[in-house]
C-alpha cells in the first residue's frame, strides 16, 4: 500500500476524523482497517491531529465502518470545516478528560496521603473498609478510565497491542492484586500484602490530565489551518436579474457576479469585471503590502478589500478556490511522512508487545530472587512497566513538529506539499534558478528609450504604442504599459503588416512607421549604421532594442527588458553566504543570461537549455554528489522540478501550478528559499529533540521501573509516579514542537 505522495492517480479523497487513537501503536491499527476496505489505493494517517487521508474509488462509509470495527470512531471532514466548531471539539475533549482526571484526584489523592502518613486502618482490622474502597475504586476506574479498558479488549480481539493494552493491564492489576490482598491477607507474606487502589486511580488522574494538557496543546499546532479557515466567509452578495442578493457562500456558481464592498473579504476567485481596490492578499501569500485589482484583476477567495468597491465573475468556487487548495495542500504535507519518521513509525508498531514481555519477565525476576517482599516487589515493578513504557511521546515526535512547521510555512505564503520535503531543503547544497519569473519579474517593461530626431519621448511613444496596439508580438504589452502611465492618446493605424521575425510597419497619421529590429530597417533600406554601437551597448545589458523610424528616418530606439526583481541580489548572495552553489538554468540567449546574472550576482550560468533538458543539468549535479534545488515557475520546469531532490516553484499570487512541486511559494520572492531551508533545519533539529527524548525517556524509565537500580542504589519508581511522568512526556514532546510556532527566520 502506497502513500498518498507516491500515487499519480486522479482518484478521489477523503479526510477523516478518527476518534480513539490513544498511542502511536494505534496508527499501524487504523492503517490495518483502512487497508481491508475494497478501493482504497493509498492512505496516510496523522497521529498527531487524530485525522487520515484516503485516496481511491471508496465508498466512505465503507471507511468509518471498518474503524468502528476495528475500535475507532471516524466521521468524514467535507469542504472547510468551520474552525469555531472544530476548537469547539477540542475544548469539549479537554473538558472531559480535565474532569475525569479531577474525579479520579478527589479520590485518589486523600487516599494517598492518608496511606502516607498511617492514617489508614489495617485490611485485618476493617475489611468492610477496603471492601467499600474497591467498589469505589472500581467505580472511579470505569468512569474516568473506560474508553482505556474498552480501547483494551477491542485491541485483543483484533490481536493488536496499544497504550490502552498498557494502561488497563497496569490499573486492572493493581485494583485485581488489592482485592486479592483484602480476601487473602492472611496467607501473604506481611510486608506484600498492601492494597493499591490509590494507585490505580492515581495513574488514571495523571494520564487524563497528560492527555487534556496535550490536547490543549495539540490545538494550537493547526493554528495556522483555522486561520486559513476562518478566511473564506460565510456569505457571499451575488447580482441576479439585476437584484443584489446575500446568499450562502455554498450557493454561488460559476460565472456568476459579485459584489465586494469596502472592508469585505472576497468570496470566490474570480475575475475583475468593473470598478477599483486595494486587496489585501497577506495571510495567502506572506506579503504586507495590498495590491491593486482593476479590470480584468484576479483576486482570491479568502483575501480583504481595502477602501474601493468591485464587481467581479466568480472563476473558481467550493474546494477549486486558490484558498482550498493550499488548505488542502497544507493537510497533506501534514500528514506525509519525512524519512526521520519511517524509523519512530516501525519502534512504536512494536513497542507494546515487547513491553508487556518485559513487564512479565520483571514480575518473574523479582518473584523468584526477592526476598519476603518478593510478590509486592514484582507486582510494583511490572505494574510501573505497564504504566511508563508507553510511547505516546514517541509516535507524536516527528508529526506533532510537521503539522506546525507546515502552518508556520503557510503563514509565511510558502506552501510545502510534502514532509520529506521539509526534512531534505536543510540539506540543499547546490540550488539552480529558472530566469525568467523567478529571478526576473517575468514582465517585460520598456527599460531605455533613446531620442535620435526631434521628436519628445511622449511622441515617440505614441507612434510606437499606437502602431504595436494592432501586434500580437509579446513585447507590445510592454510598450502599450508604457503608455498607458503616460495618458498617452493612440492613433488610428493604416496599412498594418507584420513581418515575422522583424517587426512591423504602418502608416499613421499620414506618415509612415517601421518599428523592429536591425532587419526590418535593412529590409526597407532605412539607415542604422551609426546606432550599431548602442545598439550593441543595450543587448549587452540584457536589453531587446528596438529601432523606431518614421519616414524611413530612425527617430529613436526604445529598448524593453525583463528586469530582476528587487530583492533577488540579495536572496542570492544570502544562499551564497550559507555556502549554497548557485546556478542560472535558462532558455534565453548567452548574451542576455549573462547580463542578468551580473546584475543577480550569479557566477554559474547555463543559457540556450530547452525547458526538457533542465533535468539532465540537475542529474548532471546530482552525480556530482550534490543536492539539489530546483526553482522555477512550476509548469515549464517540470521535469526539472520532479527530478531535483527539492522542487519548489516559485510564482505570484494565486498563478502557481501547486501539483508540479514539493514546495510551493505563493510570492515571487526568492529570499523564500533561503527562509525554507533555514525552517527545515530548525524542524528537523526539533524532530531530532523529541525523537532523542521520547528514546532517552523509555530507555531510562524501563530499566527504572523494572528495578534496576534498587540493589545499587535503593531507587524503586512508585506507579502513581510512573504515571505522572509518562502522561508529561507526551506533553513536553508537544511543547517542544510549538516552540517552531514563533520561530523567527
Amino acid at each position: 500500500m502506497s502513500n498518498p505522495e507516491e500515487s499519480k492517480t486522479a482518484s478521489s479523497e477523503v479526510r477523516l476524523s478518527i476518534l480513539g487513537m490513544s498511542c502511536a501503536g494505534c496508527v499501524s491499527a487504523v492503517e490495518g482497517a483502512l487497508a481491508t476496505v475494497a478501493g482504497v489505493e493509498a492512505y496516510s494517517v496523522n497521529f498527531a491531529d487524530h485525522s487520515a487521508m484516503v485516496k481511491g474509488d471508496v465508498n466512505p462509509d465503507l471507511l468509518t465502518q471498518a474503524l468502528k470495527a476495528a475500535g475507532y470512531d471516524a466521521a468524514v471532514m467535507e469542504g472547510l470545516e468551520d474552525p469555531a466548531e472544530q476548537e469547539q471539539l477540542e475544548m469539549q475533549r479537554y473538558q472531559q478528560l480535565m474532569k475525569k482526571a479531577k474525579i479520579a484526584g478527589a479520590f485518589g489523592v486523600p487516599l494517598m496521603l492518608a496511606g502516607h502518613f498511617g492514617w489508614l486502618p489495617a485490611i485485618a482490622e476493617a475489611p468492610v473498609f477496603w471492601s467499600t474502597c474497591a467498589l469505589m475504586t472500581l467505580g472511579i476506574m470505569v468512569y474516568c478510565g473506560g474508553h482505556f479498558y474498552t480501547g483494551a479488549v477491542k485491541a485483543l480481539l483484533l490481536k493488536q497491542a496499544n497504550m490502552d493494552t498498557l494502561i488497563a493491564l497496569g490499573t486492572g492489576a493493581a485494583w485485581f492484586y488489592s482485592c486479592i490482598v483484602i480476601d487473602y491477607y492472611k496467607v501473604l507474606p506481611s510486608l506484600s500484602a498492601h492494597a493499591y487502589f490509590e494507585a490505580a486511580v492515581m495513574i488514571l488522574a495523571f494520564i487524563n490530565l497528560g492527555s487534556a494538557l496535550e490536547t490543549l496543546a495539540r490545538g494550537k499546532t493547526s493554528g495556522a489551518i483555522r486561520q486559513l479557515i476562518g478566511l473564506q466567509p460565510r456569505t457571499a452578495r451575488v447580482i441576479r436579474e439585476g437584484v443584489e442578493l446575500d446568499i450562502a457562500i455554498a450557493e454561488v456558481g460559476l460565472g456568476e457576479t459579485l459584489r465586494v464592498r469596502p472592508g469585505e473579504k472576497i468570496a470566490v476567485d474570480g475575475e475583475v469585471l468593473e470598478g477599483h481596490s486595494t486587496v489585501d492578499e497577506s495571510m495567502l501569500t506572506g506579503e504586507p503590502l495590498p495590491v491593486e485589482k482593476s479590470t480584468g484583476s484576479k483576486v482570491a477567495a479568502g483575501t480583504m478589500n481595502q477602501k474601493g468597491s468591485f464587481l467581479f465573475k466568480a472563476t473558481r468556487i467550493g474546494r477549486d478556490t486558490a484558498l482550498a487548495q493550499i488548505i488542502k495542500s497544507v493537510r497533506q504535507a501534514q500528514n506525509s511522512k519525512p524519512e526521520i519518521a519511517k524509523l519512530a513509525d516501525k519502534i512504536s508498531a512494536v513497542f507494546v508487545p515487547v513491553v508487556v514481555a518485559i513487564s512479565v519477565f520483571t514480575f518473574f525476576v523479582w518473584w523468584i530472587f526477592a526476598d519476603e517482599l518478593a510478590l509486592g516487589y514484582a507486582f510494583v515493578t511490572s505494574m510501573t512497566v505497564l504504566v511508563i513504557a508507553c510511547p505516546c511521546a514517541l509516535g507524536l515526535a516527528t508529526p506533532i513538529s510537521v503539522m506546525v512547521s507546515v502552518g508556520r510555512a503557510a503563514q509565511m505564503g510558502i506552501l510545502i506539499r510534502k514532509g520529506e520535503a521539509l526534512q531534505t531543503a536543510g540539506k540543499l547544497n547546490c540550488v539552480i534558478l529558472d530566469k525568467t519569473g523567478t529571478v526576473t519579474e517575468g514582465k517585460p517593461t520598456v527599460a531605455n528609450i533613446e531620442i535620435l530626431g526631434s521628436l519628445n519621448e511622449n511622441e515617440i511613444l505614441a507612434y510606437a504604442a499606437s502602431i504595436e496596439s494592432a501586434s500580437e508580438h509579446p513585447l507590445a504589452a510592454a510598450i502599450l504599459a508604457k503608455a498607458g502611465e503616460k495618458q498617452i492618446k493612440l492613433d488610428r493605424v493604416r496599412k498594418f503588416s507584420a513581418i515575422a521575425g522583424h517587426g512591423i510597419c504602418g502608416e499613421i497619421n499620414k506618415h509612415s512607421v517601421l518599428f523592429g529590429n536591425q532587419a526590418l530597417m535593412a529590409d526597407k533600406e532605412v539607415e542604422y549604421g551609426q546606432h550599431n554601437e548602442k545598439l550593441a551597448e543595450l543587448a549587452a545589458l540584457g536589453q531587446t532594442p528596438m529601432l523606431l523610424a518614421v519616414e524611413n528616418k530612425v527617430v529613436a530606439i526604445i529598448s524593453v527588458a525583463d528586469p530582476i526583481k528587487k530583492d533577488s541580489a540579495q536572496a542570492i548572495a544570502q544562499l551564497k553566504a550559507q555556502g549554497i552553489r548557485v546556478l542560472m538554468v535558462t532558455g534565453d540567449n548567452e548574451i542576455t543570461a549573462q547580463a542578468i546574472a551580473k546584475q543577480a550576482g550569479i557566477s554559474e550560468i547555463r543559457a540556450q537549455v530547452l525547458p526538457q533538458d533542465k533535468a539532465a543539468v540537475v542529474k548532471e549535479l546530482q552525480a556530482q554528489g550534490c543536492c539539489v534545488g530546483m526553482v522555477g515557475d512550476g509548469i515549464n520546469d517540470a521535469p526539472a522540478l520532479a527530478q531535483a531532490d527539492v522542487g519548489i516553484a516559485i510564482g505570484s499570487g494565486t498563478d502557481v501550478a501547486i501539483e508540479s512541486a514539493d514546495i510551493v511559494i505563493l510570492q515571487g520572492s526568492l529570499q523564500k528559499v533561503s527562509q525554507v531551508m533555514a525552517l527545515s533545519k530548525v524542524t528537523v533539529t526539533n524532530i531530532k529533540q523529541n525523537l532523542i527524548g521520547a528514546f532517552f525517556y523509555n530507555s531510562l524509565s524501563i530499566p527504572l521501573a523494572a528495578g534496576l537500580f534498587y540493589p545499587l542504589f535503593g531507587v524503586l519508581l512508585n506507579p502513581m509516579v510512573a504515571g505522572a511522568a509518562m502522561a508529561m512526556s507526551s506533553v513536553t514532546v508537544v511543547s517542544n514542537a510549538n516552540r517552531l510556532r514563533w520561530i523567527k527566520l
